[in-house]
């Protein structure tokens, strides 16, 4: 097993004393340190040949820790942890000889104080209190050995107990492959490696997330001979891990759902983190116009009416538990709009009691429910209004038609039309989102009836309307249609509807006077029964000149004459309420 250079008795004499040598021995020569001769004591110490050991660096043989040490070559004795070729480690005491002719030995024995032993125990025992299993695998026979600890983990027996190939069954498909990649890229750099993956647990099926973490050693001439490292089970670490990932996506699902935009302030250093896109699409900026402070917030974003109200807001929550509720308008940046934001959020102190650290919270733009309730307000004001009127006309109608009427038939046909008539007008003004009513749609529903074809200005039917599209508000929609409605029953019992050569023509125009937008309406009967003043005035009458000129302030002129009734009426038109617009926007 020595180098042998010549025959002389006393080189035989060294060559017999080196290979009867009580102790390992191991020649080294070169800068490298390269082994150049072992006895058969060092070769039983480490399971090895002499082949497996002639050539490799003497720092090849040592733990990868303890390998920079190895190559310095102290020349004190020490202690070291070597490999085995099963790949199990050896704990050793190394006694360093002179340096002649380039050459040294090593004297290698098992460390017998028990001191490498006691340590090595001792970091086996700190590794198992910290979680972590030790394990090695040789590369001669592919054999894996593990630790307590870490047969605890992997659900194996300890000390060598199988090979790769037996292992990999547990371990997740795609998590194998992607350990492959990061081992056999760690190897060809010839540093450490870590990684996660699911382990499937024997005894019952288990899935657990193990850490494992690693390092090749290698032999003569570059070749891959052994690892060494660690496991832990961490999968209560991964399951908070993914329980937190979890929350975060059902927050992030929660906010962008409830469109709330997320939001950070720091107040020391008065900065902003701006968490999802929702914040952006409020303020109407985009990323790389960057965020806002709060000082450029109340500076130039808020509506100045609501800066002192705000401010109290903050204020307040800085003084009291830290909890933040604010409302106020903004001006998106996007477009100039103001929108109503509604604050909230909790201020974070460094200790109980201290200075506040920052602002966490979130965002909601409500201009659109701001709106819906200021219309809902409006809405319910109208119906207390239209409902009060509507009772009053009610009684009105049945008073009137009462009074006028000559027998019961009569006073319900009457009375039932009228109530008929202004329930379509006021079915007209509620299913419209203006709460308007057309002044065509009226009259097409009194007079179709009595229509023998279209009433398209021009086709020469019966009845005629002409005039432009015209949306009547609720304020005159009503009395205008009880109007319209009385007209048509006149017509029919009295007038030019009453027979079948009768014509009524009805023409309309929008005019503007003085600032006002005027309604000019005229009703036209011809070819019916001769036409003479009534001796009394009826409820119809009675409507015509008086509701008309009362709610509707208009101006009302009826002449009977002989040929034909005709009423000329010019009303002003009340300008449309946004807030009855739901599509309206600030």
């Amino acid at each position: 097993m020595l180098d042998q250079s010549t025959d002389e008795p006393e080189e035989s004499l060294h060559r017999l004393a080196f290979e009867a040598a009580p102790v390992g021995l191991a020649c080294l020569a070169g800068p490298d340190r390269r082994v150049v001769a072992v006895n058969p004591h060092l070769c039983a110490l480490l399971g090895a040949a002499p082949a497996d050991l002639i050539g490799r660096r003497v720092a090849d043989l040592a733990h990868p820790s303890d390998g920079e040490r190895a190559a310095a070559a102290p020349a004190e004795a020490h202690e070291a942890c070597w490999h085995r070729r099963d790949g199990s480690a050896a704990w050793v005491t190394i006694r360093p000889g002179p340096v002649r002719n380039g050459r040294q030995v090593l004297a290698v024995e098992a460390a017998r104080d028990g001191g490498a032993a006691l340590r090595a125990e001792q970091t086996r025992l700190a590794l198992a209190s910290a979680g972590l299993g030790d394990w090695s695998w040789n590369a001669a026979d592919g054999r894996i050995t593990l630790s307590d600890r870490a047969a605890e983990i992997l659900d194996r027996p300890a000390g060598p107990s199988g090979t790769w190939a037996e292992l990999k069954p547990a371990i997740d498909r795609d998590d194998l492959e992607r350990a492959r990649a990061v081992v056999q890229d760690a190897v060809a750099k010839a540093i450490p490696y870590a990684f996660d993956f699911r382990y499937r647990r024997a005894r019952d099926s288990h899935l657990l997330w193990i850490s494992a973490r690693g390092r090749a050693s290698f032999g003569p001439e570059g070749a891959l001979a052994s690892m060494v490292g660690v496991v832990q089970d961490v999968t209560a670490r991964e399951e908070a891990r993914r329980a937190l990932h979890d929350r975060e996506q059902r927050l992030r699902v929660a906010t962008s759902v409830a469109a709330l935009g997320i939001f950070e302030w720091h107040v020391l250093d008065d900065q902003a983190l701006w968490e999802n896109e929702r914040m952006w699409e409020i303020f109407g900026r985009r990323p790389q116009d960057g965020t806002i402070s709060m000082s450029e917030f109340f500076r130039e974003v808020m509506h100045p009416e609501d800066k002192a109200a705000f401010r109290d807001a903050v204020a307040a929550a800085l003084r009291g538990e830290g909890v933040l509720h604010a409302t106020g308008r903004i001006r998106r940046a996007s477009d100039g709009l103001w929108r109503t934001i509604e604050m909230a959020g909790r201020f974070e102190r460094d200790t109980p009691g201290g200075l506040p650290r920052r602002l966490i919270g979130v965002v909601a733009d409500i201009t659109d429910r701001r709106l819906a309730e200021e219309r809902q307000t409006l809405l319910i004001r109208e119906l207390h209004h239209r409902v009060k009127n509507t009772l009053a006309t009610v009684q009105a109608i049945v008073g009137s038609t009462a009074r006028t009427a000559s027998s019961i038939d009569s006073f319900y046909e009457a009375f039932v039309g009228r109530i008929m008539s202004l329930a379509h007008t006021h079915s007209v003004l509620t299913e419209d989102v203006w709460q308007t009513a057309s002044l065509r749609g009226l009259l097409e529903n009194e007079l179709r009836p009595y229509a023998d074809g279209t009433m398209a200005a021009g086709a020469r039917g019966r009845i005629t309307l002409e005039g432009p599209a015209v949306d009547l508000a609720s304020e005159i929609a009503v009395p205008i249609g009880m109007a319209i409605h009385e007209l048509t029953t006149n017509a029919a019992k009295y007038g030019a509807l009453a027979g079948r050569s009768g014509r009524v023509r009805i023409r309309w125009s929008v005019e503007s006077e003085g600032g006002r937008t005027l309604l000019r309406f005229s009703w036209r009967e011809s070819g019916g029964p001769p036409v003479a003043p009534p001796t009394r005035q009826g409820f119809g009458s009675r409507l015509l000149q008086r509701v008309l000129t009362t709610q509707v302030q208009a101006e009302v002129t009826i002449d009977y004459a002989p040929d034909g009734l005709r009423l000329t009426m010019l009303a002003p038109l009340p300008a449309r309420n946004v807030a009855l617009n739901p599509l309206a926007t600030l």
